[in-house]
């Protein structure tokens, strides 16, 4: 998609209620528009949040011209801070992505979530470090626990750690525990030295489905109603480049809508 049929979309999605926008990938920073689409998106009239989650590596030279042209917060996926572990893991060079986590705190694109997918005989034992490095960058630290989606059984079975325990250690500690209705009851945990650490469980449960409120749209652009199911796509990107109006587009995105199925559904 060009910059210009990335933010006609959300447009129109603003039109019919939608006001948190998060550009995700793949990697976005890697496109060579991306200062110009948040540009875009951020003149879109109605648009209440813009956010964006990136490996990072890209965010050290972006992330002023990012927060200038309208974006508001970033993610930033830092599953180590062991070079050797981080690059096995993500690629790259951890170096380049703490000097953006810096990079984005400086210029003000609040807040700043270091994603940190846990795995087991990885870097569980990690996590005091990561909330050390968090509480020093004024970051939040968001925990995530590997979900059975998308991976093969023998990689859960070998790499899944619950946070279970964590969770239990943060909840002795934490002033204050907020609990996100929004984000299907996920709770953020206040600490006393000023810290706060999200802790993300699986979404395989209904109460994840019943409170679903997001729609993606894919890179070559789809809409897709449901993270867990691939067969149910609309396509918005051929009609409109074949001249659709504002009211078809509309009416691609209410079938969207309309094929939405709770893929877990309550147990009876």
């Amino acid at each position: 998609m060009t910059a210009n049929e990335v933010v006609r979309i959300v447009r129109v999605a603003v039109e019919l209620g939608i006001n948190h926008v998060k550009l995700t990938g793949g990697e976005p920073l890697l496109r060579a528009d991306i200062v110009e689409i948040v540009k875009g998106l951020a003149k879109i009239k109605g648009l209440r949040d813009l956010s964006m989650t990136t490996n990072g590596t890209h965010l050290s030279v972006l992330a002023e011209r990012l927060h200038k042209a309208g974006l508001k917060r970033v993610n930033v996926n830092l599953p180590s801070l062991d070079k050797r572990t981080f690059s096995e893991l993500n690629g790259g060079d951890l170096g380049d992505v703490l000097t953006g986590v810096d990079a984005a705190v400086k210029a003000g694109l609040h807040p700043v979530k270091l994603n940190m997918l846990v795995l087991r005989g990885v870097n569980e034992h990690e996590v005091a470090n990561m909330m050390d490095f968090a509480r020093k960058s004024c970051s939040i630290l968001q925990l995530l626990e590997l979900e059975s989606v998308n991976v093969e059984d023998p990689y859960y079975r070998r790499y899944h750690y619950p946070l279970d325990g964590i969770e239990e250690e943060l909840k002795k500690e934490a002033l204050n525990v907020t609990v996100r209705g929004d984000m299907q009851s996920r709770r953020l945990y206040s600490l006393s030295d000023g810290l706060r650490v999200e802790v993300v469980h699986p979404i395989e449960n209904s109460e994840f489905c019943a409170r679903c409120t997001r729609l993606r749209v894919t890179s070559d652009g789809y809409l897709k109603p449901c993270l867990m199911v691939t067969d149910n796509l609309v396509d918005v990107l051929t009609p409109m480049r074949k001249g659709a109006s504002e009211d078809e587009l509309k009416k691609l995105f209410i079938a969207a809508v309309k094929r939405r199925q709770p893929y877990y559904k309550p147990k009876k």
